[in-house]
């Protein structure tokens, strides 16, 4: 079986995309729940990331604007490779590195804009348990974890959805929507390119017939009389006055509003009258302890605002609420009535670790994959 050590001899599992699929990478509902108890596992801090702080998103390598060397790849739009580490205990009992590559140029040759892998370690000697195609399970690891959210904070009797940006990881958060709120009725689309429009809302009407689906042509109009906005745009950094923005009065009282990318709100309203929630605080303060100060020029996610908000002293750390916190009952689940709550995801690779194990053990279960051999016996030693 993939993974097991015996004596010095190491394999490990390799699970292709299709072997994923087969192993129930696409169960939305059943990754909601992982990741529901991996943030209880987080709030209680029984995990490791990168960086000093133990709480780092992961390694970024960016390229020049003007490489000195030929074949230096030239800095562009979403050019980057990234390292995501992490062991996860609890459950878990697991270490796990996601690596991606990414390009936006990558669509022009039909291919996704990242191609991502996870590696699972054996916690204690290092070896490889596994080696996974990571594109499927990172999409719905990023759509669950707002799924988590929209389970607890969205009002039950919720009809009327917002999508701004209509892109993979939309897929994936409509999908957590669907599956903790199936009496969705209404979804109003909003984006910017008219094939992707169409190839999302195509999509929408395949899996989920039931629901009125159409396109809208502002962000004002997807998010008046919204239950739930689900914002993930892929937005230039640098200058948040370029960013996404929702103006307060479109917002419906009592509304969720989602977001794994770009999005601004005026200060005033997130400073005096919005409820901040973040799926684990410590990424947030990792986040402007990296990059401070304007965090939030570089990580454009409402929360790292809040973050740089805090430094400057406009706003408290206890303005701040933790999805864990408020899981493990240690805050109330709303603190008022028709509040308007802005929940922020950032993704981390604790996610990735989590629906990873998750996957692969379904996997060893079924037999599915293939088993390859590390070594016999360690050459070096």
């Amino acid at each position: 079986m993939g993974g097991i050590t015996m004596g010095t001899k190491v394999d490990f599992l390799y699970l292709s995309e299709p072997d994923m699929v087969k192993a129930g990478v696409k169960d939305m509902k059943q990754c909601v729940e992982v990741m529901e108890r991996l943030l209880v596992t987080l709030n209680k801090g029984d995990y490791v990331m990168g960086g000093k702080n133990h709480n780092s998103h992961g390694c970024m390598i960016m390229f020049p604007d003007d490489p000195q060397f030929p074949g230096m790849p030239k800095n562009a739009d979403e050019r980057r490779f990234m390292a995501m580490p992490a062991y996860l205990g609890g459950e878990y009992q697991m270490a796990g590195m996601k690596w991606y590559g990414s390009n936006c140029a990558n669509k022009e040759k039909g291919l996704p804009r990242s191609i991502l892998m996870l590696t699972l370690n054996d916690k204690d000697t290092g070896a490889p348990v596994a080696y996974m195609s990571a594109n499927i399970l990172s999409a719905y690891r990023t759509g669950a974890v707002p799924g988590v959210g929209y389970k607890h904070l969205s009002r039950p009797d919720s009809k009327v959805v917002a999508i701004i940006g209509p892109g993979v990881m939309s897929k994936t958060a409509l999908a957590a929507i669907m599956a903790v709120r199936p009496n969705i009725e209404t979804i109003k689309v909003k984006g910017r390119g008219k094939a992707s429009l169409e190839k999302f809302i195509a999509h929408v009407k395949k899996e989920y017939p039931q629901v009125n689906v159409y396109a809208v042509d502002t962000i004002e109009e997807a998010v008046r009389d919204a239950d739930i906005v689900s914002a993930s745009t892929s937005t230039p950094t640098g200058d948040p006055s370029l960013y996404p923005y929702i103006k307060e009065e479109w917002i419906k009282p009592g509304a969720l509003i989602s977001s794994t990318a770009a999005l601004r709100f005026d200060d005033d309203f997130i400073i005096h009258r919005a409820r901040t929630v973040t799926d684990n605080i410590k990424l947030y303060e990792a986040w402007e302890e990296e990059m401070k100060p304007n965090a939030y020029n570089t990580v454009p996610i409402p929360a790292v605002h809040v973050m740089d908000l805090i430094a400057e002293g406009k706003m408290k750390p206890e303005q701040v609420d933790d999805l864990g916190d408020i899981l493990m009952g240690n805050i109330p689940l709303h603190r008022k009535e028709d509040e308007i709550i802005v929940y922020s995801i950032g993704g981390m690779p604790v996610e990735d670790v989590a629906w990873g194990t998750m996957v692969y053990r379904n996997a060893l279960k079924k037999g599915i994959g293939t088993k390859l051999k590390l070594w016999d016996t360690p050459q070096m030693v």
